[in-house]
């Protein structure tokens, strides 16, 4: 259905009605009726509006000459329109999580509820009903003691506040830095904070103070106070736990009790932290390794019998086998040197030393004795040779006989 094709209906019916321009005015100011606008009214402190520009700045890269992107964050204070805006290189979460704090540390206080829109950063699920918010921002709001509320999805009037600062900020802001170049994003920073100083300080005159004093009229006190910390960006990632109890988080593997094995659980991922929770309690805390395919493991988190093997070091097991006797380590110190890596031999060596609990440390004492002198190099060999009491036989030493006389012999004289 097209108004072209209403009029012409209408023309058909009525031949000497209105032209086509008039008749679409008078539909335009029917529909208008239609759908009142209510008017909003903000109580001091209680909303802050969040959104991004549509209309990026643009950086250039000192080294290359290539020409980047920069985005532009608002935040506007709904009784005052008190603006803060800056910009990031991203739309990302921890951008939209860092604009955030810097936004609140700006006013110097929290507001009741912040209005974002349903940007993916912030809101996972767009609902009209029961929008679900992204992890980290709900954990960031709950830090500051406030609460989101994420614009009704279509609905452009919830954050006509922001809206108009974006407008604003665009013809503040970008259009004066249009014929200007930066190198850095800290240096356009610094350029937009002077002209946000000079948005705020501006007298309106449909109100006759600047945001500033409004704000420092009425807003201020309003808000509720700053943490004593910001908010530490984190980011939350579902996982489940592996057959060797341990998750991947950015191609490092961090343990987690042995008991949940393949269990889904939770990890908070800072830049310095990993924390794992299941079913809302924390199980596992690791400091952040950047090394890629390695593993973090907690000793407390092994199965007892994993536990009693990662005991074995190189360095105990000589010790070990030094408190038993001078061939034993000597046996011990072969078989961790033969090998290839020193971990090759753990499991001969572990034997090795147990068979200590059933024949002794004098007779395993002598069994290594025994195996050094024939060349054996295994637990096997040990332990068949303690099976068959050969460590108790000592081997034959050759005795010197009488000189054997005969006539192809020559006698010691020969040679002098």
């Amino acid at each position: 259905m097209t108004l072209q094709l209403l009029w012409e209906e209408h023309r058909a019916a009525y031949p000497d009605s209105y032209g086509y321009s008039r008749y679409c005015e008078l539909y335009g100011a029917w529909a208008a009726r239609l759908s009142p606008t209510m008017r909003q009214s903000h109580v001091a402190g209680e909303r802050m509006f969040v959104d991004y520009a549509g209309t990026t700045l643009e950086v250039m890269d000192g080294s290359s000459g290539e020409v980047l992107t920069a985005q532009l964050f608002v935040a506007s204070l709904g009784a005052t329109s008190y603006t803060y805006a800056e910009v990031t290189w991203t739309q990302g979460l921890s951008d939209w999580i860092g604009s955030h704090t810097r936004a609140f540390a700006f006013i110097g206080g929290v507001p009741a509820v912040v209005v974002s829109d349903n940007l993916r950063s912030g809101v996972t699920k767009a609902c009209f009903y029961e929008p679900a918010v992204n992890r980290t921002y709900a954990e960031m709001a709950a830090h500051y003691n406030t609460a989101i509320v994420p614009a009704r999805p279509y609905r452009a009037r919830d954050k006509a506040k922001v809206e108009v600062a974006v407008q604003i900020a665009t013809r503040f802001i970008i259009a004066k830095l249009r014929n200007r170049q930066f190198f850095s994003l800290s240096a356009l920073n610094v350029a937009i904070a002077e002209l946000v100083a000079q948005l705020n300080n501006r007298v309106s005159r449909h109100l006759g103070a600047s945001r500033r004093a409004l704000f420092d009229e009425i807003e201020r006190s309003a808000l509720k106070p700053l943490p004593a910390e910001p908010y530490v960006f984190a980011e939350w990632k579902e996982c489940r736990v592996g057959l060797d109890y341990h998750v991947e988080i950015e191609k490092h593997y961090y343990s987690v009790p042995h008991q949940l094995l393949r269990e889904k659980v939770w990890a908070r991922i800072t830049a310095r932290t990993i924390e794992v929770f299941h079913c809302g309690k924390r199980v596992a805390a690791h400091l952040r390794s950047s090394s890629d395919r390695k593993h973090t493991t907690v000793r407390e988190h092994m199965p007892s019998s994993h536990r009693r093997y990662a005991d074995w070091t190189p360095e105990r097991l000589r010790r070990s086998a030094a408190e038993i006797g001078r061939h034993t380590s000597a046996l011990i110190a072969t078989i961790l040197r033969e090998r290839t890596h020193p971990e090759q031999g753990f499991r001969a060596c572990v034997g090795i030393l147990r068979l200590a609990k059933t024949y002794g440390h004098e007779r395993l004492e002598a069994a290594c004795g025994r195996a050094l002198e024939i060349g054996a190099r295994s637990y096997s060999s040990v332990n068949s040779i303690l099976k068959n009491n050969l460590d108790r036989q000592r081997p034959a030493t050759p005795t010197d006989g009488p000189a054997i006389e005969h006539d192809n012999i020559r006698g010691p004289t020969y040679f002098h």
